[in-house]
């Protein structure tokens, strides 16, 4: 058995349908006082399959819904479409990424690479409203959705961009993604390499994946890149990795 699922291996998802176009932020106190390119692209061209959800262009025609995201500090409800990731629903990685994860910096430059429809994006701008956050997706739908909901949700701080759209001189204080584990191991490996290499000298990474996907060895990897990971907690069925040089 691999250590990472191929495209193949999950050919069919699960669809789910719906309409509106609304997202609805509503605050509330944080815990404890907690302050709110390359290599993506290359990951798409060994694939070949535009039906999938870190495909440019999706082939599978549109059905907008929405999803509601509930954390303890915010909730969001958000437009999605088929032909993004977890389209359907919050990914309970996802959702344990935001609610388990350590407060993001302040300020500063921060991602969230493979951004679907935006999750993870606004919550970060919404918790950090004096950083810049970069939402970065291949997926055009994906990208269209993330902007239209960051602007309803008036989150001007997020900047929603193809991964050859983000400045080369840009440097990230933290990085957080739900990685396409179903691209396969080498690809998953080139677009880790190239988004941790952004990351500014005490910058972090923090990352959430599905233990039976090779979360496990994804660990053992990126030691293996002279990496210092620490895995925070382990929940759900996944893993939640801190990534520090």
């Amino acid at each position: 058995m691999q250590e990472y699922e191929s495209v193949a291996d999950r050919r069919h998802q699960g669809r789910r349908s719906g309409s509106g176009w609304s997202v609805r932020v509503c605050r509330r106190p944080t815990p404890s006082g907690a302050a709110v390119g390359v290599g993506l692209e290359a990951t798409v061209a060994g694939v070949g399959r535009s039906s999938h959800y870190f495909s440019p262009s999706p082939d599978v025609a549109s059905r907008p819904s929405t999803v509601r995201l509930d954390l303890p500090d915010l909730s969001l409800v958000l437009r999605t479409d088929r032909g993004v990731f977890s389209g359907g629903r919050i990914d309970p990685g996802t959702k344990y990424l935001l609610t388990e994860a350590p407060a993001p910096p302040t300020g500063g430059h921060l991602a969230d690479i493979g951004c679907g429809y935006g999750p993870i994006a606004l919550t970060l701008a919404a918790r950090s409203p004096g950083a810049t956050v970069w939402a970065v997706d291949v997926n055009e739908r994906a990208l269209e959705l993330t902007r239209a909901n960051a602007a309803v949700a008036g989150l001007a701080n997020v900047r929603v961009a193809s991964p050859d759209e983000v400045p080369a001189d840009v440097r990230f204080a933290s990085l957080w993604s739900n990685p396409p584990v179903r691209v396969g191991k080498a690809a998953l490996h080139d677009l880790l390499d190239n988004w941790l290499g952004r990351l500014d000298t005490d910058g972090t990474a923090l990352l959430v994946v599905q233990k039976n996907l090779g979360a496990d060895s994804l660990h053992r990897w990126l030691e293996g890149k002279d990496w210092s990971v620490t895995r925070l907690g382990s929940r759900v069925g996944y893993r939640l990795l801190e990534v520090r040089s």
